[in-house]
């Protein structure tokens, strides 16, 4: 942990306290926003794993049946039979958001001719390499659609993973160390001004400054039969007795 290098006054604390209260609320946004990126991520991911295994198989029925056409009717007619397909397949893209990471929603529209070419100089093999292939067309849009939202979602993933991180492991505790510091100058600080007042307080304490009062008593009758009045000083000193002539 690295001690952020402020100074330890009131005010900086009240200023770290609160952008640790934000930094607090930050983590659990963003900890929340993971838990989400994470569940949404592995269901598409596990979609387009399965639709991804299931062009690869009509790929490879495709081009199966693709071959075999070119073995029974030659490769310059199986291409010239596919210069009739003149229609193509329009494809809209519209975004949508997840927790703030727009995913792609895509539409096709239209798709070629089921028998675009003539059946007097063709072979079945054709028309099962066509039926796959246009089974393949109708896939794609669909699984470009999941992979995108997968590599968009990974992405955004690691960004949040990395400042769930960040805030849990560095910003987090450089503030609380912080925060920790300041309270505990500011207490020696306050401890050090009380002792500094009751020491001053005891040096300007001063005795009171006056003149000695004096009580008197009633005279009495010495061992000589004479009346002799008697004062005691109570500033500081003990009975002493005199005579009035």
């Amino acid at each position: 942990m690295t001690r952020i290098n402020v100074p330890p006054t009131r005010s900086n604390l009240l200023r770290i306290k609160q952008e640790l209260e934000f930094a607090r609320e930050g983590y659990e946004i963003l900890d929340k926003k993971r838990e989400v990126l994470s569940t949404e991520l592995i269901r598409l991911a596990h979609d387009a794993e399965t639709l991804q295994k299931q062009m690869w198989e009509l790929l490879n029925t495709a081009y199966r049946a693709l071959e075999k056409t070119e073995l029974t009717m030659g490769q310059e007619r199986v291409e010239w039979a596919a210069l009739a397909v003149n229609k193509t397949v329009e494809v809209q893209v519209r975004a949508h958001g997840v927790m703030g990471v727009p995913i792609p929603t895509v539409e096709a529209r239209g798709e070629p001719p089921e028998m675009p070419y003539s059946l007097g100089d063709t072979r079945a093999t054709l028309d099962e390499a066509s039926a796959a292939f246009r089974e393949v067309l109708n896939r794609i849009p669909e699984l470009s659609e999941l992979m995108t939202s997968v590599w968009r979602l990974a992405r955004e993933l690691r960004k949040t993973q990395r400042r769930v991180n960040a805030l849990q492991y560095i910003f987090i505790p450089d503030y609380e160390d912080t925060v920790a510091f300041i309270e505990k100058a500011l207490e020696e600080r306050e401890r050090e001004e009380t002792f500094r007042l009751k020491r001053l307080k005891t040096k300007t304490a001063r005795p009171t400054i006056g003149p000695p009062t004096r009580e008197y008593e009633q005279p009495y009758r010495d061992i000589a039969g004479g009346k002799s009045p008697i004062y005691r000083d109570i500033s500081g000193g003990g009975p002493r007795s005199g005579e009035f002539g």
